[in-house]
């Protein structure tokens, strides 16, 4: 991976919560951030006395190289959302200087926890679709703009082997949005969804308090459902009744 390829643009707490419709007893859940970049979200969380660990391939580079390339990408960026404004909500940000200087603020908050939060294991250099976690180390795992929002970059095979292995580390899995970069819905949504058997796991497509891009305020949440004692105890014991 090089820094160069890639466009770091971090996001809140404050969007976090509402782009996943997170509750204070989510809040309290040992956590797994995917694709968290330079988000405030760990740096924020961590303050509040909550775990959270996050990981991002970005996290191979120092504090210095990470903020060269927010501040060499901030420019282009905020030039095509102005041209695009329609193709926006101007609720949360009333202009695209605003969204800017928001996104700033986050990767600024980061960077002041970044090597705290790596000499602690907070952020790791892990990336999809092969994680270095136990099975079910995570209560819950939230995944922001990275899945279904790059479908045009990366294959459905990537996507349905990313979910698993989050599905494989985490008991319950959010993923936003579920629309691509260009504003359309990903076709990968139903294919991943028809990957999951439904004996084994609970999928719902949820409408949050978050919308940013047009038509980009749904999540996609997935969890396990529990195996009930019988089915366990036939399991071990084929002729038990």
């Amino acid at each position: 991976m090089k820094l160069d390829d890639v466009v770091p643009w971090g996001r809140t707490l404050k969007e976090y919560r509402a782009m996943f419709h997170l509750s204070e007893a989510d809040l309290n859940t040992k956590m797994l951030g995917c694709g968290d970049g330079p988000a405030s979200f760990n740096a924020e969380m961590t303050r509040l006395g909550y775990s959270v660990v996050s990981i991002d391939p970005i996290y191979q580079f120092s504090a210095e190289q990470i903020e060269q390339r927010v501040r060499a990408t901030y420019e282009p960026i905020i030039s095509q959302v102005k041209q695009n404004s329609n193709h926006y909500v101007w609720q949360s940000f009333k202009d695209a200087d605003q969204l800017g200087q928001a996104r700033l603020q986050a990767m600024e908050t980061f960077l002041l926890d970044y090597n705290s939060g790596k000499a602690t294991g907070r952020y790791l250099n892990q990336s999809l679709p092969s994680l270095a976690f136990a099975d079910r180390q995570f209560e819950l795992c939230l995944c922001s703009h990275l899945l279904f929002l790059y479908s045009e970059q990366r294959s459905l095979e990537f996507h349905v082997a990313s979910i698993h292995e989050l599905l494989r580390v985490a008991a319950e899995v959010r993923i936003f949005p579920l629309i691509k970069l260009n504003g359309q819905p990903s076709p990968y949504v139903e294919p991943v969804i028809n990957s999951l058997p439904d004996e084994r796991f609970s999928i719902q497509i949820e409408a949050v308090d978050y919308e940013f891009q047009k038509g980009g305020n749904q999540m996609l949440k997935i969890s396990r459902r529990a195996i009930p004692e019988r089915i366990l105890v036939s399991s071990r014991f084929p002729n038990a009744s």
